[in-house]
């Protein structure tokens, strides 16, 4: 890499995403409360349309911006999809309607897919054996964007529903001059490939991962495991508020936790357990330990439990630098964009799919239409998915070792 400062700006920009997204979770139901005027269980509703509008962007211009990356190289694609983000930031702080808010929303999907570049970058310039460890320290900066922008959020909550905004605004437009300044091409011509339209759409970018058939399980496994992340952005702030009371300071701290738990992992352990255990024993455990910890959330009955639950879900942040570190070294140098968009395609889908159902579960299970009072069904049924990726996973290994 021919700037020391490369890898530092693109997981920067990937920790700017993270925290442009949880900067406002601690702030949205307030803020859809005062926009709509209902209450908190109507509220989540909307919370899981806003998530849905945010996530169907992404599944459809993921593709179409590794696939630009793929032909354009990472530099100019990375800087701009970081430009676009920070201006979007700034019209849904000034958002006086609901409808403003999701077209906000859903502009923020579009440009918020530069993880796709950032994870083809650090495949460009890492070797194969390296790239989990590498994955590791992307995975880091959602852990730390996990920390920063919940906290922030809460924070700058006292001070107004919009400020979490422009705050995250100014963070991805400073870091746009930074990167102008320090940020090299990786890709080099010689790898580059044309674009496609018709090939850069969310469905084709899927279908690619057919083409490689030991790589179609474990994309599969990605998308149950991501499927079932989405339990946390989107009903946490709900969840943890409806049955435990938790101011928005609360719930920015717990989330805050969260992110430390993911640092520890995947920004240290990461590069000591993976080699130790091999991949896939990594993911296993990780799944394993994930669908345990989601089980866990879902039952308890005090808040300290929340935080007792974090400790036995952390080795869950083996799953994606594993996962994704394995099926990187099965494409070749011109197809990383294209895997990796395909893969944040899975990962968009999961996000459209995901919000909708959680929060719907979680008004359903808390409105006086639900038979029983169970505010935390989504949080079971994230467990199951866990363990479902845990099963694709195992028999993975088990046609890895007949082979």
């Amino acid at each position: 890499m021919r700037s020391p400062h490369a890898l530092t700006f693109v997981l920067i920009t990937v920790l700017i995403d993270t925290i442009g997204l949880g900067i406002v979770i601690p702030v949205l139901p307030e803020l859809v409360m005062q926009l709509t005027g209902e209450g908190l269980s109507a509220a989540s509703r909307w919370g899981g349309w806003l998530a849905f509008g945010y996530a169907s962007m992404q599944v459809v211009f993921a593709p179409v911006i590794g696939g630009l990356s793929d032909r354009y190289g990472r530099r100019p694609v990375l800087l701009a999809s970081l430009t676009a983000f920070g201006l979007d930031y700034l019209l849904m702080g000034w958002a006086p309607t609901l409808g403003w808010l999701f077209l906000g929303r859903m502009v923020a999907g579009m440009t918020g897919a530069s993880y796709v570049i950032a994870n083809a970058y650090v495949a460009d310039v890492t070797t194969p054996d390296q790239r989990s460890q590498s994955f590791g320290l992307v995975g880091a900066m959602f852990g730390i964007g996990f920390i920063v922008g919940p906290a922030l959020g809460g924070f700058l909550g006292a001070l107004g529903t919009r400020a979490p905004f422009f705050a995250a605004a100014g963070l991805a437009l400073v870091n746009v001059m930074y990167g102008a300044v320090v940020l090299p091409e990786s890709l080099p011509k010689e790898h580059r490939r044309p674009f496609s339209l018709r090939g850069s759409n969310p469905f084709a970018a899927i279908r690619h991962l057919r083409r490689i058939p030991a790589v179609l399980g474990l994309a599969i496994a990605f998308f149950a495991w991501q499927l079932a992340h989405q339990v946390l952005p989107s009903t946490w702030s709900y969840y943890t508020m409806f049955r435990f009371q938790w101011t928005e300071q609360a719930v920015g701290l717990s989330l805050a936790a969260v992110g430390v738990s993911m640092i520890i992992v995947q920004g240290g352990l990461t590069r000591v357990l993976i080699p130790r255990m091999g991949q896939i024993r990594a993911a296993l455990i990780g799944l394993g330990l994930g669908g345990l910890c989601y089980l866990g959330y879902g039952l308890a009955t005090q808040g300290w439990m929340m935080y007792a639950w974090m400790v036995v879900g952390a080795l869950g942040g083996l799953v994606y630098p594993s996962l994704n570190g394995m099926i990187s070294t099965m494409v070749s140098p011109s197809e990383q964009g294209a895997m990796q968009g395909a893969l944040s395609s899975l990962a968009g889908l999961s996000a459209v799919l995901g919000p909708p159902f959680m929060t719907q579960l979680f008004g359903y299970f808390t409105s006086e239409r639900a038979p029983i009072l169970l505010p935390g069904a989504s949080f079971l049924v994230a467990s199951l998915l866990a363990w479902t990726a845990l099963g694709l996973v195992r028999r993975a290994r088990v046609r890895a070792t007949a082979g």
